[in-house]
């Protein structure tokens, strides 16, 4: 049976970026995934620039197809009434990329660097040995050193080490589609209406993405992705007879807590780690960025055994990201739930854009 230093549970951007940093430190690295790659799922699909410039040193870049990919110069805020103020991000901007696309170039580059990929791999319980962990899928054993768990929202491993906690919010749902057109707009739009936004993102030459988010229980009626276009008139308009590029895929409840993301030989990263909202599209930034921390710091760590101790510089370095992005998102989900204390804002700061401009460059700095 060949063991490995690291074992990472789920192939999705997150799960990749941890294999590929470790792999690239010389660690013997095997990456395991239930279903096949590159999967298609509901996620964000914008890249900040603080999320660009991760991707960019983790060498997934030049796989990158950049027919899959637009770029965008800022986020454009719509009000109902068709006022908006927009923001420009700090240089080289941001990259709407197709998530099939950025999974493709992050297998790429793992399989470049030596990274082992299984696919149709379901690990179905994990246990602690002596020489690290036990991971049992349908198929034989798995040996490593150290267990990552990137296996999503619902993260099945977060659960199984005790490190779940109930996140008590109103829970948030998102619904995403793509379309093919050519993007109108180099921004990122986020568009408002009653209990639900809708986010526009270049992502192709010819394609945009639209995503809808909406509190539990705060739209009337049936949802569905028709009747929530339906609630935004310029949207529906824009993209009335356009042809759909991809199926329409779901995610939810967003809001996640762990209690840490450390344990014995154990860790978690991306959104497995704790995750607040898609609103602020910070989701992949945050991922490649904790990712880099914990690859970075995996060669010590199992030098000294991965312990929890050897591993808390991580947990630091998640919470130094992650208070900020949280910080942020809970603010801005206060704007959005009150359509009577957003709408005010938002028309102040299109009488003073630099303002806009200036709290957006702090937030992705």
């Amino acid at each position: 049976m060949r063991r490995y230093d690291v074992a990472v549970v789920g192939a999705g951007p997150a799960g990749l970026a941890v294999a590929i940093h470790a792999a690239t430190r010389g660690l013997n690295t095997v990456v395991l995934e239930r279903a096949t790659v590159p999967a298609d799922k509901a996620c964000g699909e914008g890249l900040m620039p603080p999320g660009l410039a991760a991707l960019e040193r983790l060498g997934a870049l030049p796989h990158l197809d950049r027919g899959e990919s637009a770029p965008f110069v800022g986020i454009r805020y719509v009000q109902e009434d068709g006022g908006s103020v927009e923001g420009r991000l700090p240089e080289p901007g941001g990259l709407g990329v197709r998530r099939v696309a950025l999974a493709s170039a992050l297998v790429a580059r793992a399989r470049a660097v030596g990274v082992e990929l299984r696919e149709r791999t379901q690990v179905l319980s994990h246990r602690r040995t002596a020489e690290g962990m036990s991971l049992e899928t349908a198929d034989a054993p798995v040996e490593a050193r150290m267990l990552v768990a990137a296996d999503g929202l619902g993260s099945p491993l977060r659960r199984a080490e005790g490190l779940e906690v109930d996140a008590d919010v109103p829970r948030r749902f998102g619904l995403r589609q793509h379309f093919q057109v050519a993007p109108w707009s180099p921004f990122v739009e986020v568009h408002f209406a009653s209990g639900v936004e809708a986010y526009v993102t270049p992502a192709g030459a010819r394609r945009v993405g639209l995503a809808f988010l909406w509190e539990d229980g705060g739209v009337e009626g049936r949802v569905g992705f028709d009747t929530l276009l339906a609630r935004f008139p310029r949207l529906e308009a824009r993209l009335h007879g356009m042809t759909p590029d991809s199926q329409v895929r779901g995610a939810g409840p967003l809001a996640r807590v762990a209690r840490a993301r450390v344990a014995d030989r154990f860790a978690l990263v991306g959104d497995a780690a704790g995750y607040v909202d898609a609103l602020t599209g910070e989701g992949l930034s945050l991922a490649f960025t904790c990712a880099e921390s914990l690859g970075t710091l995996l060669p010590d760590a199992l030098a000294k055994g991965a312990g929890v101790d050897a591993l808390r510089p991580y947990e630091h370095a998640f919470q130094g990201v992650f208070r900020k992005y949280a910080w942020t998102t809970r603010a801005l989900l206060t704007l959005a739930r009150r359509p009577r204390l957003r709408r005010p804002v938002v028309k102040v700061l299109e009488k003073s854009p630099w303002l806009f401009e200036r709290l957006l460059r702090s937030v992705v700095a």
